[in-house]
């Protein structure tokens, strides 16, 4: 099985062409939970499948979390794949794809930087503060396209100097908090100055902290734009594996576009020989 590895701000994916390899679909989730593991196997926070369209869009991406369990929408997926199939001439510079969240639009720019047009806001709750074991915390909940992808953005003292063990615990019990259904991704962040936020992400999926989240990353930005944090319409989020831009194009708090962009980096390519791999 031919794959590449890439990376985006240290978001790491294993991605496989399925108009090639042809694999019957479900078995694909069993095949991403045991690539994805780490130390026994390739190693990733996610598995990326280009696949046929339905539509007239250039191809499909389906996306699988860490534990084989299906991911609506990846915002730094998306701008791995995008550059994926533009060097594998599946797709020209600008592009629209298929994802579970929508239609997709990417470009890929200069050097190894990719723009995507992430699904907008479909629900924007900015004043949504949660109280859970008597402790309050000020948050938002926003869902990315329809069905949503949903992430909470939550306030967080003191995030560049916290511990991994005090974020992660705060990040699980928000991301099982029962108000939250299907669960959610939970974006915690520190203003940096007026331009730029921290945000680490405690991934749904993936069930840890992850070294960056697009989406993640860009309902953060939507929230502390519309919230008056951050000025402007494009700011720049630090996360742990590098930094990300987000440009909002809105009138008032109704937000018309949103873009992610930001680096992306060709880790490998190769052919999986992974023997304890059951097709």
């Amino acid at each position: 099985m031919q794959f590449t590895k890439m990376q985006g701000a240290g978001n790491d994916f294993i991605i496989i062409n399925n108009m090639i390899l042809k694999l019957p679909v479900e078995k694909i989730p069993a095949i991403a939970k045991k690539l994805c593991q780490r130390k026994v196997s390739l190693g990733a926070d996610g598995f990326m499948v280009v696949d046929y369209p339905d539509g007239d869009a250039d191809f499909k991406m389906r996306f699988y979390n860490q534990d084989g369990s299906i991911g609506e929408m990846c915002g730094n997926g998306a701008r791995c794949i995008s550059r994926y199939a533009y060097i594998n001439n599946i797709a020209g510079r600008k592009m629209k794809f298929e994802t579970g969240a929508g239609i997709v639009e990417s470009e890929v720019l200069e050097g190894r930087q990719v723009k995507v047009l992430l699904n907008k806001p479909e629900i924007v709750k900015i004043e949504n503060d949660l109280e859970i074991d008597g402790v309050k915390y000020e948050c938002s909940y926003i869902e990315l396209g329809n069905p949503g992808l949903p992430h909470a953005v939550v306030k967080f003292e003191g995030l560049s100097h916290a511990d991994y063990k005090e974020i992660f615990e705060t990040g699980k019990k928000i991301r099982y908090y029962e108000k939250f259904p299907k669960g959610v991704n939970v974006n915690f962040f520190e203003i940096l100055d007026e331009h730029t936020a921290l945000v680490k992400t405690y991934e749904r999926g993936v069930e840890d902290l992850t070294l960056a989240c697009g989406t993640g990353s860009a309902s953060a930005a939507v929230a502390l734009i519309l919230k008056g944090y951050l000025k402007g319409d494009k700011v720049k989020i630090i996360v742990s594996g590098g930094e990300l831009f987000v440009e909002v194009e809105r009138t008032g708090n109704v937000v018309h576009k949103l873009y992610l962009i930001g680096d992306t980096n060709i880790v490998a390519t190769g052919e999986i020989l992974d023997e304890d791999l059951v097709l």
